[in-house]
């Protein structure tokens, strides 16, 4: 594998609750059923994606992303986790202790925003996906997942008239990092808990695709599955393998793979 190979994608919304964790595991564990390694860093100091993956609770793991962003790139090794409850999907926890990473960042990096991205440079060739999970806000957390990526999703929950808030803020936030990381592409916005019949989904992926630019063809449906695949720290396909919510995170794996590769 060369070094090019490894695509990584944010999938970053500084609005909390769009789905931006589900978007995550279920695409990891899709991206990985046909047949690609992937590992998720988890940056999000609720590390929900964490508790969905990983084997230990997040409180239990020695290091975590928030000691590998202050940290020296030797801790990648320990910070890697293997095992996870998801086939082919490795994982580097995230934690509480994220939310003090940002003020360290601040006062001890030399260039806050990109220590991500240093450290991945190590991992580029070994994996074919590398997912990151962002916190809902716009700063050195995201900043750094966003330096570092070669591409980003944005989710955004169709059902809701909340769901566009403040995305003009995060496409222009996107025009800044390119500044570091010119090579960033905009996949496009997700949407999620979409439903064609409904009025005021229509209107949002008119609204999404005027804001954003770009909307990603597959559409998430609203289910209950996937809360019960939270609760279970299992992936869709384990759960209910031919149910439609599972055969959407799988198109979007799809629909990705033919987009970047």
């Amino acid at each position: 594998m060369t070094n090019k190979s490894t695509k990584i994608i944010a999938v970053a919304n500084h609005k909390g609750g769009c789905g931006k964790t589900t978007t995550v595991v279920h695409l990891a564990s899709e991206l990985a059923d046909l047949g690609k390694k992937v590992l998720v860093i988890d940056l999000d100091p609720q590390a929900n994606a964490s508790l969905h993956i990983g084997l230990e609770h997040p409180s239990e793991v020695e290091t975590t992303s928030a000691e590998l962003l202050v940290g020296d790139v030797e801790l990648l090794s320990s910070a890697l986790k293997e095992e996870t409850n998801l086939k082919n999907v490795s994982l580097i926890y995230g934690s509480l202790n994220l939310g003090k990473t940002e003020d360290q960042l601040k006062d001890d990096a030399p260039r806050p925003s990109e220590e991500l991205s240093s450290k991945l440079e190590v991992l580029k060739g070994l994996y074919d996906y590398i997912l990151i999970d962002c916190p809902p806000s716009l700063k050195l957390l995201t900043s750094n997942a966003l330096a570092a990526s070669t591409h980003v999703v944005i989710p955004i929950e169709s059902g809701s008239q909340y769901g566009l808030y403040g995305v003009t803020d995060l496409i222009n936030h996107l025009s800044k990092i390119r500044r570091v990381n010119p090579q960033l592409e905009l996949l496009g916005a997700l949407l999620i808990k979409h439903d064609e019949r409904q009025n005021v989904c229509k209107l949002i992926k008119e609204e999404a695709e005027k804001q954003v630019g770009e909307l990603l063809k597959t559409t998430i449906p609203i289910s209950t599955k996937v809360n019960q695949a939270a609760i279970l720290q299992q992936p869709l396909l384990n759960l209910d393998k031919s149910s439609k919510v599972r055969r959407a995170f799988q198109n979007l794996a799809k629909e990705i793979i033919s987009r970047v590769e």
